[in-house]
């Protein structure tokens, strides 16, 4: 569904990424998995388009989208849920998800995938009139995921999940990203710090150093290798 061909990403003279290449398959959940600093972000903003590249092809679909406008890459089904979150913190939770809908059409289709957004996670429905800056931080994430959602997304990328939210919120988190892949259909690019949990839900995964993918493999043999598990897992 996307692959990525010898990507090059620098921050001015600083080299972030250095001519990866990976591939992510429709229908399953990838995870790139690496420590702060190894280039997994820059990887997700490259494919949105908030980054230049200055080299290589990122290739959606058979199309070459490289260096396109962010609202473009949306359009083609395409979504992001930043690190951090970054929802809209002075507008209620019903206004987040109405602006992830912003460049869809159809009230009434929008208002079906509400409702939608509420049973895939109920506590956001109790919340629909606060407001999200008010949200703990498990909260936040569910709406971050429900924005990113309404825009109708085939491939949706989730950068550090796990990041700020109390243990007891993560399995729950890490749960409707199994749901939303295997219900919905939606191809999942994931990053993670929490290794032991990305591969735990992932099909496929690539680690990244210092911008380079240093290892490839299916999950659950990542799980099992031991240079993972040193480095990622604890031991």
């Amino acid at each position: 569904m996307l692959e990525i061909q010898e990507l090059e990403v620098s921050y001015g003279s600083i080299a972030a990424l250095h001519r990866i290449s990976l591939s992510v398959a429709g229908g399953k959940i990838i995870t790139l998995v690496g420590s702060n600093g190894a280039g997994k972000s820059t990887t997700l903003r490259a494919i949105s388009g908030l980054i230049r590249a200055r080299h290589g092809k990122i290739i959606f679909e058979g199309e070459e989208i490289t260096n396109r406008a962010p609202h473009r890459i949306v359009s083609l089904g395409i979504t992001q849920v930043p690190e951090g979150r970054m929802i809209f913190a002075n507008l209620t939770v019903l206004e987040n998800l109405r602006m992830g809908a912003y460049r869809r059409k159809g009230t009434a289709e929008i208002k079906n995938d509400y409702e939608h957004m509420f049973a895939i996670f109920p506590r956001l429905r109790e919340r629909e009139k606060q407001v999200a800056g008010t949200l703990s931080g498990g909260e936040q994430q569910m709406l971050a995921i429900a924005r990113a959602l309404m825009s109708k997304p085939r491939f949706l990328m989730l950068d550090e999940p796990s990041l700020g939210i109390a243990p007891i919120l993560v399995k729950t988190i890490f749960s409707k990203i199994v749901e939303i892949n295997r219900d919905l259909g939606i191809t999942v690019l994931l990053v993670e710090q929490n290794a032991n949990l990305a591969l735990e839900i992932s099909d496929y995964g690539y680690v990244l150093e210092t911008g380079r993918i240093i290892l490839e493999d299916e999950s659950a043999r990542l799980r099992v290798n031991s240079l993972v598990k040193e480095a990622y897992l604890g031991g």
